[in-house]
């Protein structure tokens, strides 16, 4: 969206996003109004036609007028961002639930538009899920898919290397601000991929490792890419969540086989039985982008 009233959308978009007043559902709900009415409610409106309380209301005003707030816009202006309103916000992510209302990033944003593989494992991950990596991966990426993953230790990290390692593309998705490195090993890498790919969040400047932060990544991470690969997750583990989201928003959704009596294979395993596509060489990746 370009002109003056795009800029006022993509503000008005913005602010709410910073705004800790109301849930994430409650902000769903608002910028939808604001995308259909190219406009801000009406207090009356927030309570009639919204259904959100009047102290909320009053709280989120009161908020995005203060001076602090009006800082951390005036900061988070700076970074490069696109919203909803934007046509270069990716369609795959705008159709998943509760998409991001802002995406913070730096690198190449026309990587979004790309044909996608996720990969996602585990971060204490074996020799066989690297070495598995390792040989799937190459052949993959030379067809220009561009991998996405989460910058995590283990499988995620490795991920990037290789891909970066044959010269092709990648996209890092982070639990943090742009602003902080986590883990904090992982600064160099996170910097060569803001500098030469693509890193992106939906967290502000400032914003730390917190806990919740990396299941709403994950959902990022499902709702940007064609096919998602499970390389190796524990049976209850964040790469499984990650997943069973990327299944949900209809995604294909791969894993690599291993062994019955290993813990890092058991939640591939009973993916793979409940419905997902083995992976036994990089022909079986590359069906499912056509090639």
């Amino acid at each position: 969206m370009k002109g003056k009233g795009g800029f006022f959308m993509r503000k008005r978009i913005l602010k709410l996003h910073l705004a800790t007043a109301f849930t994430m559902k409650e902000k769903h709900y608002i910028a939808q109004f604001i995308l259909e009415q190219q406009r801000m409610p009406t207090v009356q409106e927030y309570q009639q036609v919204l259904h959100l309380k009047k102290e909320k209301i009053y709280r989120y005003l009161h908020e995005v007028l203060s001076p602090t707030f009006r800082d951390k816009l005036r900061k988070n202006q700076k970074v490069p961002y696109i919203t909803l309103v934007d046509a270069a916000y990716p369609l795959k992510l705008r159709e998943i639930y509760q998409p991001p209302l802002v995406l913070f990033y730096q690198g190449e944003i026309a990587l979004l538009q790309q044909p996608v593989l996720a990969v996602v494992g585990a971060r204490k991950c074996s020799a066989y899920a690297q070495t598995c990596l390792k040989i799937l991966l190459p052949e993959v990426i030379q067809k220009q898919i561009v991998t996405v993953s989460g910058l995590a230790r283990g499988i995620d990290s490795l991920v990037h290397r290789i891909t970066i390692g044959q010269k092709q593309r990648t996209i890092g998705v982070i639990g943090t601000g742009l602003d902080l490195f986590y883990p904090r090993e992982h600064q160099s890498l996170q910097r060569k991929m803001m500098q030469e790919e693509l890193v992106v969040s939906e967290y502000p400047l400032g914003s730390g490792p917190l806990k919740f932060h990396f299941p709403q990544r994950n959902r990022i991470i499902a709702g940007l890419c064609d096919t998602i690969l499970l390389i190796e997750a524990k049976k209850v583990s964040g790469s499984l969540i990650t997943a069973s989201i990327a299944l949900q928003e209809n995604r294909n959704v791969l894993a690599v086989p291993g062994n019955i009596t290993a813990e890092l294979s058991q939640g591939c395993n009973e993916l793979i039985a409940a419905g997902a596509k083995p992976v036994l060489r990089p022909q079986d990746i590359l069906e499912e982008f056509g090639k």
